[in-house]
């Protein structure tokens, strides 16, 4: 009987034990974006579940390398909003049962917060043959979630973005000086542009940068290899009016289109030319503009991942604009009904 009795105080000390003395769920910090390296200026969130109870059970508190930066609080989220080096560290949560002495804390996390980051652009090769595409890569050290810009210039022409990139690699077939840099986050962080790559088309042995006026000899294999270059890039492109009045008034609106014959399957990005020989690039076909001036207007396309591969210009669309369009408005009273007569 006393040996029966013993076990069951032995079994109800052990239960004891197992309910207060910390067998229960641990709490979890973790962060996003899960990232392994950050950059000044960039952003996370921290989250402190504690396992067990509702989450406004709790007051929470925030510590890095045992400094305390949030204290009893009554939401599990810590958001920083612009990073800084000295934000690297362990970081750990602990929450505190609201009216009562309970308390446990989260594992430790640890969060780095390099220098700026910077872009590595490299080449399978810098000089490619005419008629060839060369593969460009842009990425950025020790981290992921990078997107990317591409820009390309010549020696007599200023630099342009080429691609919107998104992609950490790009093929080419023209040559020029390209450099890229990589974008992550929102609001968006960008690293520092990489070094620059010059890519050289060759031809015959002749060699060359940017286009083919710039070599002195070119045999005619080369020049036909030009021509069939040209040819696979040179899809028509026409533009349309809507509504395809022949006399619009000043203050109207409407939408004209740069259509790409044998396009299909091709991303393409426009460049429209207005009159006084203004120019804009756009990502869409469509561009709706509000009468102002006559004049005649015209587009072009190039492929995104080539954009100086471009088509010819489009034949200009005529568009005549008059003045403002005046109307007298007639209301009779009596059949309350109204006329108007436009001048």
């Amino acid at each position: 009987m006393g040996h029966t009795l013993l076990c069951k105080l032995e079994f109800i000390l052990v239960l004891y034990s197992l309910l207060h003395s910390g067998h229960t769920e641990d709490a979890v910090l973790t962060f996003e974006p899960k990232w392994s390296t950050f950059f000044p200026g960039e952003s996370l969130t921290f989250k402190c579940d504690m396992k067990e109870g509702r989450t406004d059970d709790w007051k929470y508190t925030l510590k890095r390398n045992d400094w305390t930066l949030y204290s009893d609080v009554t939401q599990q989220d810590f958001k920083i909003n612009l990073l800084y080096k000295s934000h690297s560290g362990v970081s750990q949560c602990c929450g505190l049962r609201k009216g009562s002495d309970y308390k446990k804390c989260s594992n430790r996390v640890s969060i780095r917060v390099s220098d700026r980051a910077r872009a590595t652009l490299t080449a399978a090769t810098t000089t490619v043959s005419v008629g060839d595409r060369v593969t460009l890569i842009c990425s950025v050290e020790k981290s992921a979630g990078w997107k990317y810009e591409w820009f390309r210039r010549t020696s007599h022409t200023s630099e342009d973005t080429i691609n919107d990139g998104l992609n950490g690699n790009i093929r080419v077939s023209q040559g020029g000086i390209y450099r890229c840099r990589g974008f992550r986050g929102e609001p968006a962080v960008y690293s520092d542009t990489s070094d620059e790559v010059t890519i050289q088309i060759t031809c015959e042995g002749f060699h060359f940068i940017e286009s083919f006026s710039q070599s002195l000899i070119l045999t005619l294999k080369c020049v036909l290899l030009f021509l069939n270059l040209m040819e696979t890039v040179s899809n028509k492109v026409s533009v349309t009016q809507k509504p395809s009045w022949s006399q619009i008034f000043r203050g109207e609106r409407i939408t004209l289109t740069c259509e790409v014959q044998g396009g299909e399957g091709v991303q393409w990005e426009y460049e429209w030319r207005r009159p006084q020989s203004q120019t804009f690039r756009t990502k869409q076909k469509d561009w709706t503009i509000t009468a102002s001036i006559s004049g005649d207007y015209s587009c072009k396309s190039r492929p995104t991942e080539d954009s100086y591969s471009a088509t010819n210009w489009s034949k200009p669309v005529r568009v005549s604009v008059l003045g403002k369009l005046d109307c007298l408005f007639f209301i009779n009273v009596c059949s309350n009904t109204t006329k108007y007569l436009c001048l």
